[in-house]
């Protein structure tokens, strides 16, 4: 039975047609149904292109793996396990680029990227569920394909089990460098070569220093602050956007389905095409920049941006679209055992507590719909509310009630996360109305209480409410004239993708608006 349906091989064999120069394939298989299907997938690539050529006499130490090698080994990247779901793109843009097809980024980073000194041997650990590790492995492998002194093999956690217990991998992706531990989480291109160029953030600094004052300056790059940029841009006025990572919390959702118009989108396609709609226009995107304090207008009428690197930005509008993050339990133990067995995201790294016993904390409806779907991979789930009630809707709370594998907990407050110095052994919780605490033994925590906005750096600069949020009116300003804030980050009720992209584009119109009024 192929492995690529018809689609799917319609789709690779035109995207064959941009190889450049030749490529081997070259598989270290054995007798198992994963190498089997290996094999099968192999053989299927080979046949779309005359440049691709297929062989089984590998000897790498993984069993499945195949080495994506350019002719003459100008170039090579390492897949251990089969590269589908997920995985799949970061299959066929290794096969491009190693084939000497151009990757899609500034050039600037690309020859940054091939300037890096080595030996870099990288090695990412993903889960073919994971949303984020595809985003690690594909620029992983673009290093691999461009520079001599860098290797990367991808890794599917679950396949290689002994491995990941032996390297205490408890979240994905896991980047390991030289052997050594460099990174969890979601990381770009531009950020993973940040991390090895030590000069980088300095070059960046001084870069952004230069550039002249804008006449609307966007402080985050998720939902609100793409669609602030488009609408100011529109306008034909000077804009800029400054931003951590662009996509911003939506690069971590996985299925969206009430996104008006779209029945099915998922988080990082969506960022994609946001940054790329975005780019359309003459909009300065700048991004891996942390905000550290907003100085209001002075007399030269320029509120002023401070950077972590040093740096500030000048504009005469801002529009504040920092967003939130998850929330966090605030139980000790939950810092010390983040990604060894404490994890935010139960599609990344669910796969990786098979056959265990997890615990999700919060019963709206992402705690609810977690524990419904680690259900399905784990041994037991004990699902943790602080409230006497669940909160998540009706029919996923008669979905969860009805798996025999899971226990609901209500009136509990975690106080506790257990370990043993390398991983997560347990909780202890305390009920509400007993004040009795009690001991949960379990391998992992799934922390689902909701988010809290990113305005540490604005405290006392701008009014906030007692959550934390930015205080707008009705045309997103703030109680500074001039500057406005838009998405999660505001006062505005329901925390929504739309939602968050209609108050940008009101925020980039109102900003536009305050131009035009003061002259």
């Amino acid at each position: 039975m192929p492995v690529l349906d018809a689609n799917a091989t319609a789709q690779l064999k035109a995207y064959l047609g941009n190889l450049r120069r030749p490529i081997e394939l070259v598989g270290t298989l054995d007798d198992s149904p994963k190498s089997a299907e290996t094999r099968a997938l192999l053989d299927e690539i080979a046949v779309l292109s005359d440049k691709v050529t297929a062989r089984f006499d590998g000897t790498d130490e993984r069993v499945p793996s195949f080495v994506i090698r350019a002719e003459g080994g100008a170039s090579q990247t390492t897949f251990a396990g089969l590269p589908m779901g997920h995985e799949f793109t970061s299959l066929v843009l290794a096969l491009l680029h190693v084939g000497g097809h151009p990757p899609k980024e500034d050039a600037d980073l690309l020859d940054q990227v091939r300037s890096l000194e080595g030996p870099l041997h990288f090695e990412t650990f993903f889960s073919v569920t994971c949303q984020s590790c595809p985003e690690v492995v594909q620029a992983l492998n673009i290093m691999a394909a461009l520079n001599p002194n860098i290797s990367h093999v991808a890794i599917d956690g679950a396949l290689f089990k002994d491995e990941v217990e032996r390297r205490q991998v408890m979240a994905v992706p896991a980047v390991f460098l030289n052997g050594q531990s460099f990174g969890a989480g979601r990381m770009d291109l531009a950020q993973i070569v940040a991390k090895l160029d030590t000069n980088a953030a300095s070059r960046a600094a001084e870069k952004i220093a230069a550039k002249e004052p804008f006449e609307v300056l966007i402080v985050g790059g998720g939902p609100a602050g793409a669609a602030a940029a488009i609408y100011a841009a529109r306008k034909g006025i000077r804009t800029g956007v400054l931003a951590e990572r662009f996509g911003g919390q939506v690069l971590d959702t996985m299925g969206i389905e009430n996104f008006i118009s779209v029945q099915y989108t998922e988080g990082p396609k969506l960022a994609a095409q946001l940054e790329s709609h975005v780019k359309e226009y003459e909009v300065d995107i700048m991004n891996l920049q942390t905000a550290t304090a907003l100085v209001p207008a002075g007399a030269d009428g320029l509120h002023e941006i401070r950077l972590e690197n040093g740096a500030s930005v000048k504009s005469k509008t801002v529009i504040l679209s920092t967003g939130a993050r998850w929330r966090q339990m605030g139980a000790p133990g939950e810092d010390e055992y983040r990604n060894k067995g404490v994890a935010y995201c139960p599609h990344c790294d669910g796969p990786l507590f098979k056959g265990k016993r997890t615990a999700v904390i919060g019963g709206g409806n992402s705690g609810v719909e977690a524990a419904i779907d680690l259900a399905g991979i784990v041994a037991h789930v004990t699902l943790i509310e602080f409230d006497n009630q669940l909160r998540a809707d009706a029919v996923l709370q008669n979905k969860l009630r009805s798996m025999p594998n899971v226990t609901i907990i209500t009136s509990a407050l975690t106080t506790q996360v257990l370990g043993d110095g390398a991983k997560v052994t347990g909780l202890i919780y305390k009920d509400r109305e007993t004040d009795a605490t009690h001991t949960v033994e379990l391998e992992g925590i799934f922390v689902q209480i909701g988010l809290v906005p990113n305005t540490e750096w604005l405290k006392g600069t701008i009014d906030l409410s007692p959550r934390g949020e930015i205080e707008v009116d009705a045309r997103g300003a703030t109680s500074i004239p001039g500057v406005f804030a838009a998405g999660d980050v505001t006062t505005v009720p329901y925390k929504q993708i739309v939602i968050a992209m209609g108050e940008g584009s009101k925020a980039g119109l109102s900003a536009f608006d305050y131009l035009i009024r003061q002259g």
